[in-house]
C-alpha cells in the first residue's frame, strides 16, 4: 500500500428487515471501486451486530459485548475516512447507527464523514443534518456534498444502478472531497496529535 492510499469504511446504517440499503451500498460501492487510491471497507449493521445497552463505563462491558466490538471497532479505528449509508426513519437515523456511533469515540476523531442518504420527498437530508451534529460533537469533520436519493425505491432500475446520471457525478464528487480530507487530517495526525 502507498502512501496515497485512503482507507474508507462505508457504515450501512438500516439493519430493518426488507430494508432499500442493499441496493444503495451495492451501486455506492460499485462507485467507490472506480477510484483506485481507496481500500473499501463496507461495515453493514444488519451484518455486524453490536451490544444494545451502553454502560456506565466502557470498562465494565460484559466478555460477550466485548467480542461484538472487536468485530467492529478495529475496523472503524483503521479507516481514514467514512461514509455513512442511512435512510430516513421519523424524520432522523436509525437507531442501529446511533448505537454504533456511541459505542465509538476515538475512532471518529479527526476524520472526515461523509453522507449517501434516501428516504421519501426528503431523500433522507434531515437523517443527515441530525448526523452531522452528532459527529461534529465527536470530532469528525463533515463533508458538504452528500448523495441523496427521495423517494429511493423509484430511483433506481430493476438490476439497482440509479435512473438518474447525477447521483453518478455527485458520489464521485463526494469521494473527491473525503479522500482530500482524509489525506490532509493523515497528515496532520502524523505530525501532530490531536487534541480533544
Amino acid at each position: 500500500m502507498n502512501q496515497q492510499t485512503i482507507r474508507i469504511a462505508t457504515i450501512v446504517g438500516s439493519n430493518r428487515s426488507g430494508r432499500f440499503a442493499p441496493v444503495v451500498r451495492d451501486w455506492f460501492a460499485s462507485k467507490v471501486a472506480d477510484h483506485q487510491e481507496i481500500v473499501h471497507d463496507i461495515i453493514d449493521l444488519a451484518e455486524t451486530p453490536l451490544p444494545s445497552i451502553l454502560p456506565a463505563f466502557r470498562e465494565s462491558i460484559s466478555t460477550h459485548d466485548e467480542q461484538l466490538l472487536k468485530a467492529v471497532s478495529p475496523r472503524l479505528a483503521a479507516a481514514d475516512g467514512f461514509v455513512v449509508i442511512t435512510p430516513e426513519y421519523n424524520h432522523s437515523y436509525p437507531g442501529a447507527l446511533k448505537t454504533a456511533i456511541d459505542w465509538h469515540n476515538a475512532e471518529w476523531r479527526a476524520k472526515p464523514v461523509g453522507f449517501v442518504s434516501y428516504g421519501g420527498i426528503s431523500g433522507g437530508l434531515r437523517a443527515v443534518e441530525h448526523l452531522r451534529l452528532v459527529f461534529a460533537e465527536l470530532h469528525a469533520v463533515t463533508i458538504r456534498n452528500t448523495v441523496s436519493f427521495a423517494n429511493a425505491w423509484d430511483k433506481f432500475a430493476l438490476e439497482g444502478p440509479p435512473l438518474n446520471t447525477g447521483a453518478e457525478e455527485a458520489a464521485n464528487l463526494l469521494l473527491q472531497q473525503l479522500t482530500w480530507w482524509a489525506r490532509l487530517l493523515k497528515d496532520g495526525k502524523a505530525r501532530q496529535p490531536y487534541v480533544s
